[in-house]
């Protein structure tokens, strides 16, 4: 695949990252019209029941300060990220999900409910910063760089367990989830023609 970022890919990234914002908020005015009866599908740990849940507490939050903390990252970064192509950005999220989501299942406090796209958004942010090491492209390592470089310090408050209220665990599994996932979908290049396989002159043989 080329480095090239041509103008389809930008307009197919805005699409996505619009859709996939505006099914967050679209699930937030129906669960603010419905006395919060949604958030009883955020991720409560340990439980074999909730594991169904780790597939829909990124896309439920408490309340509108806490989808407005979350909306515009993730434009960002979803958008950055899925300049790549739409259905490796959808593989990414899905890898995010199932990996941020049970590590908080794992570790979350007994009794708690998580939810939000901050895994999300942590997520794309690991992603982002790995990719363009896994691929060996350029311009992703300058995405990367940017990225850390614009959210790296208050990201990393969000990965303590100083803020009350706030899963650390959510945006810690989540991050490894993007991280694992640019290295999962990372470009396969093509090994060495076999010397065996050259005629002298160096062409092919049949």
């Amino acid at each position: 695949m080329s480095s090239r970022i041509s103008v389809s890919g930008v307009r197919d990234a805005a699409l996505i990252t619009a859709v996939l914002i505006g099914a967050i908020w679209v699930v937030q005015v129906i669960n603010y019209t419905t006395d919060d009866s949604l958030l009883t599908y955020g991720l409560t740990p340990r439980r074999t029941d909730e594991l169904p849940d780790i597939l829909t507490a990124p896309f439920l939050h408490f309340g509108t300060g806490h989808i407005v903390s979350n909306t515009f990252p993730l434009m960002l970064l979803g958008f950055l990220a899925a300049l790549r192509g739409i259905a490796r950005f959808l593989v990414v999220l899905l890898a995010i999900i199932l990996v941020g989501g049970f590590g908080v299942w794992l570790t979350a406090p007994s009794g708690s409910n998580t939810a939000g796209a901050s895994i999300l958004v942590f997520g794309l942010f690991g992603y982002l910063i790995v990719r363009g090491f896994a691929d060996r492209r350029v311009v992703d390592v300058l995405i990367g760089f940017a990225v850390l470089g614009f959210y790296g310090s208050s990201f990393a408050m969000g990965l303590t367990p100083l803020a009350e209220g706030v899963s650390w665990q959510g945006h810690l599994f989540g991050l490894i989830g993007g991280m694992l996932a640019a290295v999962a979908l990372r470009r396969r290049r093509p090994g060495r023609r076999d010397v065996s396989q050259l005629s002298p002159d160096g062409l092919p043989i049949g």
